[in-house]
């Protein structure tokens, strides 16, 4: 299948941790001078360019000696003495061609909140209009969700870069996110185990087999992704009408060939979700879970139909009006999410009753559904 990437206009580009760094873990800037090199003539040709980095926990840990995997304030730590370093190599290297850049440090709450979600977009939509490369990372320094794991109930909406430039990519719009990590692309197996995974170049629907396959972190040397993660990243850009590229950034000149030559795994776009229900489905930190029986699962997927009190069975966790929460099936798998009108001490006391009766068990009654059917996004 022939590749057309030539009509990108926005692209986000995504750097991996062990991409940037060479095999003494040390930042190699050899190679991220050849990607600022790429990148500026993308850019005078045209493009409207974001850059999403890791590497500043792993450039602080090498700078002072120390273990980054030896406690959560030690990761801090080397992110706050690793991200001055890193934003310095940006800046300078893309002023040697005259290129402005900015720096944004993120955490889930700027994802999560969503005043603050679309302050975000604004702010990155006036930069790009400004001709400047917003040079964006996770803020490690402050943020310890996306550094710990998540407690057991809990999702929070990006725990690495992946997710986190895929989130960008969806809420910029953009039209190609193309994540560079240290393997050529999607293959059937973990070709670092077995010799005879072929490379798939083309993806147009990520399939429950290929989610089997997809391994964690491939060599654990330092980043916090893997294949596993690439893939997640792969649902929301291409529910969001955006291709994805998954290529070596080990490969020499890979950005100008990716535009040239069948590099990579390509991820092409599926269906598309509203811009709302896009922030619903992947965008927010979900920290209560709604189970439902059969019927209720039924006519939300066949009839798009809202969730009443009726068909729930289950209330998980503490949530408030408003909270965003998981849709689970009597099998316990999430299929959905959505805004609950009801916090969960009143979920609790209405599910399984009729929406007539909601009244009378509350006093009150705002809405005759837990959660109404425009603000339920599939997954």
């Amino acid at each position: 299948m022939e590749r057309n990437l030539s009509d990108a206009k926005r692209i986000v580009f995504k750097f991996g941790t062990n991409v940037l760094r060479n095999e003494f873990g040390e930042i190699s800037l050899s190679r991220i001078y050849s990607f600022i090199e790429d990148i500026s003539k993308l850019y005078k040709a045209g493009k409207e360019i974001i850059i999403v980095t890791s590497g500043a926990v792993g450039l602080g840990a090498k700078k002072v000696g120390v273990n980054s995997n030896e406690s959560i304030s030690v990761k801090q730590a080397c992110a706050a003495i690793g991200q001055g370093q890193l934003i310095s190599i940006y800046e300078n290297g893309f002023a040697s061609y005259k290129i402005n850049t900015a720096q944004i440090l993120l955490t889930e709450d700027d994802f999560h909140d969503r005043v603050r979600y679309l302050s975000l977009s604004n702010v990155i939509e006036t930069l790009l209009k400004l001709k400047v490369i917003p040079v964006i990372n996770q803020n490690d320094t402050v943020s310890v969700r996306e550094l710990e794991n998540v407690k057991d109930g809990m999702s929070v909406c990006f725990s690495d870069n992946d997710k986190l430039s895929a989130l960008l990519s969806s809420k910029t719009e953009a039209d190609l996110l193309v994540i560079l990590s240290d393997i050529d692309g999607l293959y059937t197996d973990n070709p670092k185990e077995n010799p005879n995974a072929k490379l798939i170049s083309v993806v147009e629907e990520i399939t429950p087999e290929m989610e089997a396959f997809a391994t964690g972190t491939i060599d654990g040397s330092g980043g916090r992704g893997g294949m596993k993660t690439k893939l997640e990243a792969a649902k929301v850009v291409t529910r969001s009408g955006c291709k994805m590229i998954i290529a070596n950034g080990k490969t020499p000149s890979i950005i100008s060939k990716i535009f040239k030559e069948n590099q990579g795994t390509l991820f092409l776009p599926t269906e598309v979700l509203a811009g709302k229900k896009r922030w619903i489905a992947y965008a927010t930190n979900v920290i209560g879970k709604v189970c439902i029986n059969d019927g209720a699962k039924k006519a939300i997927l066949e009839k798009d139909a809202s969730l009443l009190p009726i068909g729930v069975t289950n209330i998980i966790n503490e949530f408030q009006k408003g909270d965003v929460v998981s849709i689970l099936d009597n099998e316990g798998k999430e299929f959905a999410r959505g805004i609950a009108n009801y916090s969960s001490t009143d979920a609790q006391k209405i599910m399984g009753a009729h929406s007539d009766d909601i009244i009378n068990i509350l006093g009150y009654k705002n809405y005759d559904a837990l959660i109404t059917r425009d603000y339920i996004a599939l997954l």
